[in-house]
């Protein structure tokens, strides 16, 4: 954020977790614990790497996005994520929440729900950013908005360290 004044210029950054190995679990030839083990959660896991705008750090590193805040439901074809702004009056909060939800768009199966809001109690304006990430029609305006994608797609990135 060039020329503008950061909310949180000191934020607290956590060590990343390692790679995901595969286990003898993953192995198993049960197509349920295939799609499990081998496709969702290594899919979902990218959320971690998403980049923070405002900082030169992760999703992860900044402790927005915790494992434990994931949860997938194969069987009933749903994805929920609950993310934790850095601060309470956090601006970003909408652009973290709709690039974990377009990262998960774009890398999950189209049969499943994705749900994507704000850890109760840790934001100010929680219970408006969680209606504008699950309002389809919002989130669909938005990513017509050329500048808002450009930006979701900076978030997404791999940025070179």
């Amino acid at each position: 954020s060039s020329g503008t004044r950061l909310e949180n210029a000191n934020p607290l950054i956590f060590q990343r977790s390692g790679e995901r190995l595969v286990t003898a679990t993953d192995e198993d030839e049960d197509k349920t614990k295939i799609i499990w083990n081998r496709t969702l959660i290594p899919r979902v896991h990218l959320i971690r790497s998403i980049n923070d705008p405002e900082h030169p750090l992760s999703l992860e590193e900044l402790n927005v996005v915790e494992q434990m805040r994931v949860i997938v439901n194969d069987q009933e074809s749903t994805v929920s994520v609950e993310f934790t702004p850095t601060i309470p009056h956090c601006s970003m909060a909408t652009l973290i929440g709709l690039s974990i939800k377009v990262k998960l768009l774009r890398s999950l199966p189209d049969r499943f729900k994705i749900d994507v809001h704000i850890t109760p109690g840790t934001h100010a304006s929680e219970d408006a950013v969680n209606k504008q990430l699950a309002d389809k029609e919002r989130v669909a305006a938005a990513l017509e908005n050329s500048q808002l994608l450009e930006v979701v797609n900076q978030c997404l990135s791999s940025r070179v360290m």
